[in-house]
């Protein structure tokens, strides 16, 4: 399926409910699931990452297929490692392409049962789980930060507690502050000196929550903001002190033209003008927020030089070779001379017929890309349900904010 996209005034003026934290429910569903409490979560998201997550924590069959769910694929390797019971553990062919050997070896390490069952490094899996005596680990700080999440939300359960050197700088640090601030509302006590996480044996407590908004999700309508001719949005569910690095996107838009500030609960959003002839951006606390960036700079033409994208190409899809494909569609370079430091160049223009984005089966392609179709007549993306990982109501905000939508 495609959707071929417009819009006709290229003005936008809406109030939008934004999704909530798939980061954070998905965090919240293990650290309840290890409590033993069945404690009210509230505004769960509703992404298929966490209906998912959600489901196989049911633990009612021994397979457990998550299909693309990254992150619910590491947090499970590490809970059905310590949850009674022989379980398979697999997902969608691009996920068993996705390497977990290093997550394996730790746990393996710390006394877990796990067994490839077909490639080793990779999915699927073969646990039989039992209780771990835990102890101390090294583990790189360049892999997925999910992988570290995993084992700290296990740590508290394990005989001896976890202690944990990160070795060299830790990449997406937000999402391990994040996960070791969720652990702590629950009654978690943490120590973090240096690159050294310790956590002894303890209990989970039971306590109510409430999930903020997705600030991953807000990122492409700073992106709509700064592109529609005359926009203003309200962005409804955002916490002002978020434990979302993405917030961080705050600060990005700003030079491209998007004031942003709390007013009444709601964050507003204003377009102005750029400030920036070049934009320059470490992506390495907040990656997922690097390709809505990307397209905004080659949207406006604004030169930009980005860094910290080294786990962009082990996503759902090799996010560094998708953007440049799709970009140079549209007249835009996106290139590197050292695969660190990628460049920005060129201007979106029009080509011959309306450009074919596709999506690679990767929820953020599909919304970094829509909206183009606020500087080119119109736009076709390619699989556009790819959305529902994260963010189900999507297209429906589109057409709330007066694109044209059209299968």
């Amino acid at each position: 399926m495609q959707y071929n996209i417009s819009h006709p005034t290229k003005k936008i003026n809406a109030l939008l409910k934004l999704p909530t934290s798939k980061s954070i429910s998905n965090r919240l569903l293990i650290i309840r699931a290890l409590s033993g409490h069945n404690f009210p979560i509230h505004q769960l998201s509703n992404s298929d990452d966490t209906r998912v997550l959600l489901d196989a924590l049911a633990l009612k069959q021994p397979i457990i297929d998550v299909g693309a769910a990254g992150t619910s694929s590491r947090f499970l390797t590490a809970f059905l490692s310590i949850t009674k019971g022989e379980w398979e553990l697999r997902g969608s062919e691009r996920l068993h392409q996705r390497p977990i050997k290093i997550l394996v070896d730790t746990l393996q390490q710390l006394g877990a049962d796990i067994h490839y069952k077909e490639q080793p490094g990779f999915l699927p899996l073969i646990i039989s789980g039992k209780s771990v005596e835990g102890g101390e680990v090294n583990i790189s700080g360049g892999i997925s930060s999910q992988f570290i999440s995993a084992l700290l939300m296990i740590a508290p359960v394990l005989q001896n507690g976890l202690s944990v050197q990160i070795e060299g700088e830790l990449v997406s640090k937000p999402y391990v502050q994040m996960t070791l601030s969720l652990m702590n509302d629950f009654g978690i006590e943490h120590t973090w000196k240096d690159n050294r996480i310790t956590i002894a044996n303890q209990a989970y407590k039971s306590l109510s929550y409430t999930v903020e908004a997705d600030w991953s999700a807000a990122s492409y309508y700073f992106s709509m903001a700064a592109l529609a001719k005359q926009s203003k949005l309200l962005l409804d569910g955002l916490f002002p002190q978020s434990l979302q690095g993405d917030q961080a996107i705050q600060q990005i838009a700003a030079p491209l033209g998007i004031r942003s500030f709390f007013m009444q609960n709601w964050l507003h959003l204003i377009k102005a003008q750029p400030s920036t002839q070049h934009l320059r951006y470490d992506f390495t606390e907040c990656p997922d927020l690097a390709q809505t960036t990307v397209v905004l700079c080659a949207a406006l033409g604004v030169p930009a030089t980005f860094t910290g994208l080294q786990t962009l190409r082990r996503k759902e899809t090799d996010r560094i070779a998708a953007l440049q494909n799709e970009l140079a569609k549209v007249g835009v370079t996106f290139d590197s001379e050292d695969d660190v430091h990628f460049n920005v160049k060129g201007q979106v223009e029009m080509p011959d017929q309306v450009p074919v984005f596709k999506t690679y089966e990767d929820h953020r392609m599909a919304m970094s890309f829509a909206p183009l179709a606020l500087v080119l007549p119109a736009i076709i993306i390619e699989d556009p349900m790819v959305v529902s990982k994260s963010h189900p109501q999507f297209w429906e905000h589109l057409k709330a904010m007066g694109f044209e939508v059209q299968v």
